[in-house]
């Protein structure tokens, strides 16, 4: 089972590297159902201009074509695809998971809807975080305009 997950999460990081690539955050991720990739995600928010086209929110509408074009329902898929992904998903994404029934590890979440989830962290997280902070070290050219106004000294 490890080589299996260092196989996914390999995936995973080459899809955050793409991320990266194109001035994105680096985030990547995929849905494993039956042992067979159904989806993979990279961040797109800066090449959509739109702010909900996280990794996950990527990968969750390819299940959904997925879903369409085989005939599958999407309840029974997403309750037997595992998430592999790079960055531990922020609360939108976190949610739309949930609300998928999809197989990850988010405590917040876990807590409060009772249901457990299996998730196991570390896999190659030092890649990960090292994307993370070359993104953040170098400008990102899609960022708006700083409006802070600087004070005029007067003497």
């Amino acid at each position: 089972m490890e080589a299996t997950t260092e196989a996914w999460m390999d995936r995973a990081l080459r899809m955050a590297k793409e991320a990266l690539e194109n001035g994105e955050v680096p985030v990547g991720c995929l849905m494993v159902y039956k042992n067979e990739i159904l989806a993979t995600g990279r961040n797109e928010v800066n090449e959509t201009k739109n702010a909900t086209r996280h990794a996950e929110m990527v990968a969750i509408d390819q299940v959904l074509d997925w879903c369409h074009q085989h005939d599958k329902d999407p309840d029974e898929v997403f309750a037997h695809t595992a998430l592999y992904v790079t960055v531990e998903p922020c609360i939108m994404c976190a949610a739309a998971l949930r609300m998928m029934s999809i197989l990850c590890g988010i405590f917040m979440l876990v807590k409060r809807t009772g249901e457990p989830f299996q998730c196991i962290a570390g896999y190659r997280a030092e890649e990960a975080v090292e994307m993370l902070k070359t993104f953040y070290r170098q400008e990102n050219p899609n960022a708006p305009k700083s409006k802070v106004r600087k004070k005029e000294c007067s003497k």
